[in-house]
């Protein structure tokens, strides 16, 4: 995946930006445009929700321990949720946290998607990832957009 594809999605997108991950350290961490770009997006009248893990849910003890790094996952994300607190005050974005297993990462701009396939065991940087588009006559694209909603439905505030 090229690095640069994050931030390039991210730029184009003008109505909504999704992000559904456990922790997504690598977007903030390796990306410094990437969180002022999503203040931008929101202040321009897109509207931004981020879904991270809950560091003390069930599912994220048990993924930290299938990936074999235990309580780290829990760190991850605490730290990721470090490089947000500057949002917190847009009306126009939303952080949360969920407690639900996590077949697949999310990442929605606008008409386009990354998911980042998970497999058992293994750190979401080495699964694969697609690049979907929203294609009429199709609804691959609508199926994660459901995925993506239907743990929006079960969140609570950070």
């Amino acid at each position: 995946m090229p690095t640069d594809l994050w931030q390039q999605l991210l730029e184009k997108a003008t109505r909504q930006v999704g992000v559904l991950v456990y922790g997504g350290l690598f977007l903030p961490e390796f990306n410094h445009r990437w969180v002022p770009t999503l203040r931008e997006k929101a202040l321009a009248g897109a509207q931004v929700e981020l879904l991270f893990g809950d560091s003390e849910g069930k599912h994220i003890a048990e993924r930290g321990d299938d990936e074999g790094i235990g309580v780290a996952m829990s760190t991850k994300i605490l730290n990721a949720l470090a490089f947000y607190k500057d949002l917190r005050d847009l009306d126009t974005i939303g952080i949360y946290y969920h407690d639900t297993i996590l077949y697949n990462s999310i990442y929605r701009f606008d008409d386009e998607m990354l998911v980042n396939t998970h497999l058992y065991g293994t750190p979401a940087a080495y699964a694969p990832v697609l690049h979907l588009r929203r294609l009429g006559g199709g609804d691959l694209f609508d199926s994660y957009v459901a995925s993506f909603n239907r743990v929006l439905g079960k969140k609570r505030a950070v």
